[in-house]
């Protein structure tokens, strides 16, 4: 009896730690990181890191007066040297540190290495980055940041900027319109595509800019953000009546900025190397985000007549790719599927936008429409997108650099209350006025006030 209650007095708390680290370890795997997984992956660092190492191939043999000196002074066996390792930063997702590496090598060297440094210090994964020449960061992610996505509390954002998902270095990804203008974003039914285009519209909402639309699927993306949008195009018609007039106020911008600089009012707009940045404040017009939507419904053609609309449509879009940064206006495409068999313009329209965003696909093609140019072994990562992650994506840009990213939940009622209280910074634009949508007005809740019974006067 008396063994009886010794285990169950050391057991039961043995078991019940043990069956809470498991716990948590699956249910909150941050609060696991902080509280058991940082302190067992740090002393395994500290204790390895010189083996671990020399196992990987990152060590140099030392020098010959490093080989002299510890002859002279001590019996010890002389072993390769490692790359020198800096203060090991704790953080809430892993741990960084920063390497100076020794002479010969590269972060190449490091990078080849990851997967080895990952087992050996029983992280979730090791990312290499470039500090400056001859130093390289490591970072170390201790669980799957991916699976249950949670955006960092400090976010360096600002104008034009908006930080839409996290990448899996457990990094934030953020959209820059100044540095990226114009991007592609694929994605098939359910991949998480329109909570991507949601995060982006109520980020967009709080700042001083114009929000542009053209959703061809009857406004069912867009219309629920009407109360911030300045235009919304709802089907093919009424986009080839909305494009003319954003070249036209493309076209007013450049006249502006020539009239500024005092550029020749007859001098083609190609070789005007400004932007309206370069403006005074007073002077500078808003920036235009357009958002399309459906971007494949706009090369669709059912008649001869559709096809003429469809050229010009194409064409417009590409010119406002190709001109519209110096003059603020920004596009975001998006759609299921974007490929040369849409028709004549759509390769040149891919050219055109810098940043690729890929969600899940349903063929192959798509997915090296939107990376293949610029990263081909992306391409695997696109297609290998489970759908029981909607909002996983592979991200990119023409520098050939891509990493997989997941855009947190945002519901569409959320959003929409974002857009609903920023509908006092939509910006004054009269060429846009005639397709501003009619925003649903919220009904003035009136409090009733109670009735009084009327009492007789008693003398």
């Amino acid at each position: 009896m008396t063994d009886l209650a010794t285990l169950l007095e050391v057991g039961g708390p043995v078991a019940a730690l043990g069956g809470g680290a498991a716990y948590t370890r699956a249910k909150r795997p941050g609060v696991y990181w902080s509280t058991v997984g940082l302190p067992i992956s740090t002393a395994r660092l500290l204790s390895s890191y010189s083996s671990v190492m020399e196992a990987c191939g990152l060590t140099v043999a030392p020098s010959r007066l490093r080989v002299l000196a510890v002859k002279a002074t001590t019996r010890r066996e002389i072993r390769p040297i490692p790359p020198r390792r800096g203060i090991i930063r704790p953080t809430s997702t892993g741990l960084r540190l920063r390497l100076r590496l020794a002479p010969g090598q590269e972060p190449a060297d490091v990078a080849a290495s990851a997967e080895r440094l990952r087992h050996a210090w029983g992280v979730h994964a090791v990312y290499v980055t470039t500090v400056k020449p001859g130093v390289v960061e490591l970072r170390l992610v201790g669980f799957d940041v991916l699976r249950r996505v949670r955006m960092p509390r400090k976010v360096d954002g600002g104008f034009l900027k908006v930080p839409v998902a996290l990448r899996e270095d457990a990094t934030p990804f953020v959209r820059d319109y100044r540095s990226v203008p114009h991007q592609l974003t694929l994605g098939a039914t359910l991949s998480g595509k329109s909570m991507y285009l949601r995060h982006l519209v109520a980020g967009l909402a709080p700042q001083p800019v114009a929000l542009v639309g053209i959703d061809c699927k009857r406004g069912v993306e867009l219309s629920p953000f009407a109360a911030r949008l300045s235009a919304l195009a709802t089907d093919p018609e009424q986009a080839a009546e909305l494009l003319p007039v954003l070249v036209k106020e493309m076209e007013d911008r450049y006249d502006l900025i020539k009239a500024r600089q005092g550029i020749a009012p007859d001098a083609p707009d190609e070789e005007i190397t400004s932007d309206i940045w370069g403006l005074p404040e007073h002077e500078r017009p808003v920036p235009i985000v357009l958002f399309v939507d459906e971007v494949a419904e706009l090369f669709l053609v059912a008649t001869r007549k559709d096809e003429d609309r469809r050229d010009e449509m194409v064409t417009q879009l590409i010119r406002l790719a190709q001109l519209g940064r110096a003059a603020g206006i920004y596009l975001e495409v998006c759609g299921q599927r974007f490929g040369a068999e849409l028709g004549k313009g759509a390769t040149m329209l891919r050219a055109q936008l810098t940043g690729r965003v890929c969600h899940r696909v349903n063929d192959e093609a798509s997915a090296k429409m939107a990376l293949g140019d610029i990263a081909p072994e992306a391409v695997s990562a696109a297609c290998a997108i489970a759908p029981e992650r909607p909002g996983l994506a592979v991200a990119g840009d023409t520098s050939g650099g891509w990493s997989r990213i997941r855009t947190p939940y945002l519901s569409l009622g959320e959003a929409a209350e974002i857009c609903r209280e920023s509908a006092h910074l939509v910006p004054d634009l009269p060429a846009l006025k005639r397709f501003r949508p009619d925003a649903p007005v919220r009904p003035v809740e009136t409090v009733t006030a109670p009735v009084l019974q009327p009492r007789p006067v008693t003398g």
